[in-house]
């Protein structure tokens, strides 16, 4: 069984959770409808390490995880108010 750590409620079972896609920088107001298309659809899917959005969908947790997509290691996992606070210049 696999074991993802959510925020709130600990170690929980992976198939509570629901991928979300990537952690990405919003663009800015100017961007064109392409711009704004690809930040809502396309996905980089990148090998290596990437920060990715989850929901613990049983109590409707957002989360924020690194998992190494070539093992599909889930690395650790914060919430996003800690995830950005950390990041923060």
């Amino acid at each position: 069984m696999k074991i993802m750590h959510c925020p709130l409620n600990g170690p929980r079972n992976i198939q509570e959770f629901v991928w979300m896609g990537d952690v990405k920088r919003t663009p800015d107001s100017s961007c064109s409808d392409r711009e704004w298309t690809d930040y809502l659809f396309i996905e980089d899917n990148s090998a290596g390490e990437v920060d990715e959005w989850w929901l613990h969908a049983p109590s409707n947790t957002w989360l924020i995880a690194r998992r190494n997509r070539l093992t599909d290691e889930i690395l650790w996992s914060k919430s996003p108010a800690d995830y950005f606070a950390d990041r923060a210049p």
